[in-house]
């Protein structure tokens, strides 16, 4: 697709979604067609294909289905990064707000080494608040951002100016 507005045929909107007045972007619409899927991929690899990175890190769950793909393609190791609980050995945390309260990301604390090159991925940016966790975990580990990468941007919720001094790019933008 020459034009990345063509994935929107593509993306499911689903009204109301988890709540009233959400508008929410299924992509598992997108992920089920292979030509969809791979070229949405690509479009993502192909932009840091030049750029030396040692992990793509990903949150959970529809992060991990971007993060996974791209750790393939461009030769590095994958790191998930999960809620609170659910990593078996031993993890490092942050604590970041959503907008009805509180939440806790974790990664395994062996997951990344300082000085690293670190790509963050996931599947939709709106207000930046869990890439922005996601980056913290990352500086726990003093190792180096390259960029964020996302399949959707939702422009109107600003997430892209709290991630202002990193490389952003996305695919999609509503």
């Amino acid at each position: 697709m020459k034009n990345f507005d063509e994935f929107k045929n593509y993306i499911r909107n689903v009204p109301d979604f988890p709540k009233k007045g959400i508008l929410f972007r299924d992509l598992t619409t997108l992920w089920k067609n292979k030509e969809a899927f791979k070229e949405s991929i690509d479009i993502i690899a192909n932009n840091y294909k030049n750029v030396k990175i040692d992990k793509i890190v990903a949150a959970e769950s529809r992060g991990f289905v971007i993060g996974a793909a791209l750790a393939y393609i461009l030769n590095a190791g994958f790191v998930p990064v999960r809620k609170k609980g659910k990593l078996p050995a031993e993890v490092i945390k942050v604590e970041y707000e959503l907008e009805y309260g509180k939440d806790v990301l974790t990664m395994h604390k062996d997951a990344i080494e300082k000085g690293e090159k670190v790509l963050i991925v996931d599947d939709l940016i709106a207000t930046g608040g869990t890439a922005k966790a996601i980056a913290e975990l990352v500086k726990q580990r003093e190792a180096e951002i390259v960029g964020f990468a996302f399949l959707v941007e939702l422009t109107d919720l600003k997430g892209r100016e709290i991630l202002k001094d990193y490389n952003v790019f996305s695919v999609v933008k509503y």
